[in-house]
């Protein structure tokens, strides 16, 4: 727990640093070195840091919505039992963890072909369905007692209402768990924003900390800086980046640690 906190204690300790004192220490950081918030001041009002949280929660929020609709519709089809072609389709779905078209077809097919480069549908539409997240459903799914949805049929129901009704409320451990794997992909994607989108007004979040880490593109948030300390405030301004990207998902993950345990084991254990 140690070896995995410390990292993240670090870079929060660092942000709240004095610039100076940080570019100069060196050893285990333990503390801030001087407490100062202007780091982050500086990082909230970079006007590209607003933009990327508005672009990535609506990602999050689309993208996730559309991925557990079309995830929960074809795990549900593929638990049936009398399904036909079954199997092939679930062999055909299981051929895309080890074989793809790579980068150069799938470029052209979401550019070219669909006409979605530099559009926020580039993010959302080719990665719909993810095929592990597919499984863990469907495992789920078949947990449900069969007599359950033979007393659904029974009653009238149809299998819309068998798995809005029936089948979804017993498997929200997993559900969740998918959900949670869903949104985490979202917002921690950023190769395919790199790919598909040049106008910076669709940049999610991610790819805002991507230019200010690697190309330390910090110029907008250091214009009251003489060109001698451009460098040492720099180095807090990453930290504090850092901070406000991982934030969101540090304080949710918390609320949804039981269910992503109890949804894991349920969709990796068919009884």
């Amino acid at each position: 727990m140690l070896i995995t906190a410390y990292p993240l204690l670090y870079v929060v300790f660092a942000s709240l640093s004095e610039p100076s004192s940080i570019v100069a220490y060196r050893g285990a950081l333990l503390k801030p070195l001087g407490l100062t918030m202007d780091a982050y001041t500086r990082v909230l009002q970079n006007p590209m840091i607003a933009i990327g949280y508005r672009n990535t929660l609506f990602y999050v929020v689309a993208g996730t919505a559309l991925n557990i609709s079309l995830t929960c519709l074809g795990a549900y089809a593929l638990s049936r039992r009398n399904v036909m072609f079954k199997r092939p389709i679930l062999l055909l779905i299981i051929w895309t963890l080890f074989f793809n078209g790579g980068l150069s077809p799938t470029f052209l097919l979401v550019g070219q072909t669909l006409h979605m480069a530099d559009t926020v549908w580039a993010l959302i539409v080719p990665t719909a369905v993810n095929t592990i997240n597919l499984i863990i459903l469907k495992t789920a799914f078949e947990s449900v007692p069969v007599s359950l949805e033979e007393a659904a049929r029974i009653d009238g129901a149809n299998d819309f209402t068998i798995l809005f009704r029936v089948v979804l409320p017993l498997s929200l451990p997993a559900l969740s768990v998918v959900v949670l794997f869903y949104a985490v992909a979202h917002w921690n994607s950023y190769f395919q924003a790199l790919i598909y989108i040049q106008s910076r007004d669709l940049y999610p979040l991610q790819l805002v900390l991507r230019e200010i880490l690697i190309t330390s593109n910090v110029e907008s948030m250091t214009t009251s800086v003489s060109s001698a300390d451009t460098f040492e405030i720099g180095q807090t301004i990453k930290y504090a980046t850092i901070v406000v990207a991982t934030l969101p998902i540090l304080l949710i993950y918390p609320f949804l640690q039981r269910y992503f345990v109890k949804g894991a084991l349920l969709g990796a254990i068919k009884e």
